[in-house]
């Protein structure tokens, strides 16, 4: 009894102690006081994600996916801004020091490697910014859902990490002085994560395997899209996914996908320096003009 002051009729259907009515709490059947309750949640296993993470009541569901959301609209709107033109942005000093441009990485620009992610051409395909305004839905669609199975923090390194994959893989097999920007690598690492958390989960995974086809063909078929970019980030994103959803559900867990992701970006990492040191061209970037010029390394 925590009050032994207060006069009461009523009893812990559990334990059948006298109990006030601050002390008792409803349950299925009858009320139970807070020891019987606290007693019974130590028995219940805490709800976890599907790559183990555990899930905490009355916190957000999503918070990272429209984080990223409004950062890319942030970046985009500072590139407009900078060049005065919704249409003509990739003119902005923002979006030429950040866009990826395999030449200028070599040369020394690391951070293009990660910045080109956040970056959207303003008149794609002669449609205004519709770069970005898909880019957003698709992220907002998959990742409301990913973020939701993984977790706020795998969530989001899978999200970069795919980002990363998607720039290696144009600069391993993109042209030296192509210029690549946008989110896309990253967004189709959230579809190859979607498709393992269904395969792990045992599920229908014909409709995801179909938006993904669908998506592949548009990436195939219509011009100025970075299918290297898309493919470099969908297969990175699905490995980081499968170290988080497949690691062993043992008290190592996360040490396992903590070192499972690292090695996967280190493993990035050292490619981009293989192929910068076979790179033969050196490229440098003229602001004032807005042009590359290259030459032999």
């Amino acid at each position: 009894m925590r009050h032994p002051d207060r006069p009461t009729g009523l009893r812990c259907v559990r334990c059948d102690r006298p109990a006030c009515p601050d002390c008792l709490r409803e349950a299925s059947v009858g009320y139970q006081c807070v020891d019987c309750v606290a007693d019974g949640n130590k028995t219940v296993r805490p709800a976890r994600t599907a790559a183990g993470a555990p899930v905490r009541r009355g916190v957000r569901s999503m918070v990272v996916v429209p984080v990223l959301i409004g950062l890319n609209v942030l970046v985009f709107a500072i590139t407009a801004l900078q060049a005065q033109s919704i249409t003509d942005n990739q003119r902005s000093a923002v979006f030429l020091d950040g866009t990826l441009i395999p030449g200028l990485v070599a040369n020394g620009d690391y951070w293009r490697l990660i910045t080109s992610g956040f970056l959207h051409f303003g008149n794609y395909g002669g449609y205004g910014p519709i770069h970005l305004i898909f880019n957003m839905f698709a992220l907002y669609v998959l990742g409301r859902d990913l973020e939701v199975a993984l977790g706020k923090l795998r969530f989001l390194t899978v999200y970069l990490l795919a980002l990363l994959g998607g720039s290696v893989s144009v600069m391993l097999f993109g042209d030296a002085i192509s210029s690549v920007a946008g989110a896309s690598g990253a967004i189709y690492g959230l579809f190859g994560g979607i498709a393992v958390v269904v395969f792990r989960a045992k599920m229908n995974p014909t409709p995801v395997l179909v938006l993904l086809g669908i998506n592949i063909f548009l990436s195939v078929a219509l011009p100025g899209i970075s299918l290297l970019g898309h493919l470099g980030g969908l297969v990175v994103g699905a490995l980081a996914t499968a170290a988080m959803v497949y690691a062993p559900r043992t008290p190592n867990l996360v040490r396992f996908q903590v070192w499972a992701c690292a090695g996967l970006a280190v493993l990035l990492i050292v490619v981009v320096g293989v192929r910068i040191a076979a790179m033969d061209v050196s490229c440098e970037l003229s602001e004032a003009q807005g042009y590359i010029s290259c030459g032999p390394a």
